[in-house]
């Protein structure tokens, strides 16, 4: 029972082997949460492709929503944090709400184009509504409040590191929530989407409620990560809005694997950590991370998480062929001593 416990819970004791991992290789607090955060966000994108067969552009928006909430709930109108953070979680299903509603009436090619011409929508209006979100300069001076409660703190978050604890629970309770909701017959009902969506209407399921509540979670998750990311760097730039960052995010998905949560991990870690070290190699890096990404792209189709399965398997033939091997060995022998 044990055994199958464990194993029901691997994917997230091996999150949680991560996240405990990271201040141990890392120097940087704020690399380490970056990488959570961008997690957090390419789970939700993955929610939506690789269990819903959704390929969205609109994940920006959400981002973006989530970084404004909370920047103006946290500069004009000084709600507590832990508020604050639940609104722009909200503010992020209401915007996947609405443009879900809105994208799922189409299928295939039409379908992506809405989600990018929504993205493009959003992002002229964050750069023209300069009195809520500042525009080309974003939202500034995002304090970063430590969790109180009564005036007693329990939590401070001002070096970056608190603040990595804080970005870890979120996390891990954000993934063990998404882990449930995979996991159940909703989770294994957009699979069936995902595979065939016409057999899965003959049965009688709701296409559009059930592609309209993977957007809305999806939204929820990402637009917690922009508040995260927001309070990280302390600011809600535009370029949170823009569909490069939908692109980006994207990516992480694709590069870590789809259909896989803890894949998604993956492919942020990956970016994330890349980036950065590239960046100090050359002023151009963004031209070098495009040829690894094509490369990772051309070379391993299901990904990060795909290539450590196949590494797996391989050792774990090698390693049965070997003992296989010491056993016969062990047989012969014992049977040229009895026939002795």
């Amino acid at each position: 029972m044990n055994t199958m416990n464990i194993s029901r819970h691997s994917h997230f004791l091996l999150a949680l082997a991560i996240v405990v991992a990271m201040p141990l290789c890392m120097q940087s607090g704020s690399l380490a949460s970056e990488v959570l955060i961008f997690g957090l966000a390419a789970m939700g994108c993955n929610l939506l492709l690789g269990y819903t067969g959704l390929l969205s552009f609109g994940q920006g928006i959400f981002f973006g929503l989530g970084s404004y909430t909370i920047a103006l709930l946290l500069t004009r109108w000084t709600l507590p944090m832990p508020l604050a953070l639940l609104a722009a979680v909200a503010m992020g299903a209401a915007g996947a709400a609405i443009v879900g509603w809105v994208a799922i009436r189409q299928r295939g090619t039409y379908f992506v184009m809405l989600t990018l011409a929504f993205a493009q929508m959003f992002y002229f209006l964050a750069y023209t509504a300069t009195d809520l979100t500042g525009g080309d300069n974003g939202l500034l001076d995002i304090p970063r409040p430590s969790l109180a409660v009564a005036g007693q703190t329990l939590w401070p978050l001002d070096s970056p590191w608190q603040y990595y604890g804080f970005v870890a629970v979120l996390f891990l309770a954000a993934f063990w929530l998404l882990r449930r909701v995979c996991d159940s017959v909703f989770g294994r009902t957009l699979l069936a989407v995902r595979d065939n969506e016409e057999r899965a209407a003959a049965v009688g399921y709701d296409l559009r409620l059930l592609k309209l509540q993977a957007f809305v979670i999806s939204g929820a998750v990402t637009g917690l990560a922009g508040a995260l990311h927001a309070m990280m760097t302390g600011i809600a730039p535009l370029s949170n809005a823009e569909y490069h960052t939908s692109e980006m995010i994207l990516v992480m998905t694709v590069i870590g694997g789809t259909g896989n949560l803890l894949a998604s991990v993956l492919g942020a870690a990956f970016y994330v950590l890349l980036g950065d070290w590239l960046s100090t190699l050359w002023p151009r890096w963004l031209l070098l991370l495009g040829v690894v990404l094509m490369v990772v792209s051309l070379g391993l189709q299901r990904g990060l998480w795909g290539l450590g399965e196949s590494l797996w398997s391989l050792l774990r033939r090698k390693g049965g062929g070997a003992d296989a091997q010491r056993n016969g060995a062990a047989s012969q022998a014992n049977t040229q001593g009895g026939q002795a």
